[in-house]
């Protein structure tokens, strides 16, 4: 499967935010790397060069390549609604996001890993597709022999945020999608409008 495995902080830097997770690397150089990431002589984007780097940051936000990032603008603009948010609503809806943000990993990338490797289920049955798409009413659960996993454990111990389109179950270790987010409920931040222009050219 294929997946950005290259340096975090260099690629937060460019963004000037810090898309996977906090990095005292980032706090210490919060500007863009090179020579002159402190100066300001950088030359000026242009409108195009804005829009694409805002998609950039959305697809390493989520670790979502290309091509399936094209597939699933397409869905989000064959879907009523406004494109940018049903766009954010079917990338929060992919397994691997739902499985971090319930709590189960503690970055997207642990949670992708989760889910190759056959640890979790949608349903009570068995999926090992990271970008599959979740709909209203799934369940998705700790496979039974994963539980005692230190990894899973560690991270569900460690559980902070709470989403309202998310139900959790600690005790049974599971979890429910009950709707898409309100886009005032994803806390990325990512302007989706701009992602949208660009692919509109």
């Amino acid at each position: 499967m294929a997946r950005y495995t290259g340096p975090k902080t260099k690629i937060a830097r460019r963004f000037k935010d810090p898309i996977f997770g906090a990095d005292k690397s980032y706090e210490k150089k919060n500007y863009p790397p090179g020579q002159h990431g402190q100066t300001k002589r950088r030359a000026k984007q242009s409108e195009y060069g804005i829009q694409l780097m805002e998609k950039q940051k959305a697809k390493y936000t989520y670790g979502i390549l290309e091509k399936q990032f094209r597939n699933l603008f397409e869905k989000a603009s064959h879907k009523g609604g406004i494109t940018g948010e049903v766009l954010l609503q079917l990338i929060e809806s992919r397994l691997d996001n739902v499985v971090y943000r319930l709590g189960f990993a503690r970055s997207r990338n642990q949670a992708r890993q989760l889910v190759s490797h056959r640890h979790i289920l949608v349903n009570g049955e068995l999926v090992n597709i990271p970008s599959y798409l979740l709909k209203a009413g799934d369940v998705i659960s700790v496979r039974e022999r994963s539980k005692s996993l230190e990894i899973i454990n560690d991270s569900i111990s460690g559980r902070v945020n709470t989403f309202s389109w998310l139900e959790f179950d600690g005790a049974a270790m599971s979890g429910k999608f009950m709707a898409y987010p309100e886009r005032s409920d994803i806390p990325e931040n990512i302007k989706e409008q701009l992602i949208v222009e660009l692919y509109s050219k």
